[in-house]
């Protein structure tokens, strides 16, 4: 009888340990990038920086990360099945493709978005899209790129939580949008730009207003950062931080439970 009590509490700490090594030597997470060859070369090079910085994330089987060039891919079977889909310089086109996108998102999807992923204008047709950017249409942006001094607006959110209220950024090209997506009770707005940088921009100047360029739409989730043109953008080590955090905040509220808590 003891020798059976023995070997059944062995093997029950076997097969803990098992599911423990197993668990932690393999990826808990899969993130589907999407990006473009064929856009402006300063966001093809933005893209090629970024998936190889996503890449060394991985290191150690942290979690699977795809990328792609075909937007169709938005039509996957099993879509649902990547806890984050990443867009560095692309967005759905088509109507197929939309449509894929929003019954990802509204099923519970996560999403990060860089730079010209959120761009919309009048032409662009897609009032779903709009909505879940907290209503922000492009408005101007600042020409040539230039560093930027931003401002930190809550240091106490998981994107931002730790960071400094006020850094330089890389040089970059700054959208602002109008109506500002601050308006909607929906969205934190969790960075934007300071003040301190008006008149902005040499050809194309931002005067003044409200421009943020980091936030999250609390009913989605998901976090558009407005940083993505030209191969500097991660040569900085707050933002890089920052890029980090808003990954892992997104798929940390995935409904299938937070996979960093395991």
């Amino acid at each position: 009888m003891l020798l059976q009590l023995f070997f059944k509490r062995n093997l029950y700490l076997f097969v803990l340990l098992c599911s423990f090594y197993s668990f932690a030597q393999f990826p808990r997470f899969k993130a589907l990038v999407f990006y473009s060859t064929e856009v402006e070369e300063a966001h093809v090079n933005f893209a090629n920086d970024a998936i190889a910085y996503l890449k060394d994330l991985t290191i150690g089987d942290g979690f699977i990360l795809e990328t792609t060039t075909n937007m169709d891919d938005l039509l996957l079977d099993d879509l649902q099945s990547y806890s984050l889909i990443i867009m560095l310089n692309d967005f759905p086109h088509t109507q197929q493709q939309r449509a894929a996108f929003e019954k990802y998102m509204d099923n519970g999807g996560g999403w990060l978005g860089f730079h010209v992923s959120a761009y919309n204008d009048k032409t662009a047709n897609w009032p779903w899209f709009v909505d879940f950017l907290g209503g922000a249409v492009f408005y101007t942006n600042n020409w040539p790129p230039m560093p930027a001094k931003i401002i930190v607006e809550d240091t106490m959110h998981p994107v931002t939580k730790g960071m400094p209220k006020t850094y330089i950024a890389p040089a970059n090209e700054w959208y602002q949008w109008k109506p500002s997506p601050r308006e909607n009770p929906d969205v934190k707005v969790l960075a934007s730009l300071s003040e301190d940088n008006y008149p902005f921009g040499l050809k194309d100047i931002i005067q003044g207003g409200d421009t943020p360029v980091v936030w999250t739409h609390t009913k989605y989730r998901m976090v558009y950062m407005n940083i993505g043109h030209g191969s500097r953008i991660f040569k900085e080590a707050v933002q890089n931080r920052m890029v980090i955090a808003a990954l892992k905040y997104v798929v940390s509220t995935d409904k299938k439970g937070n996979v960093f808590k395991y």
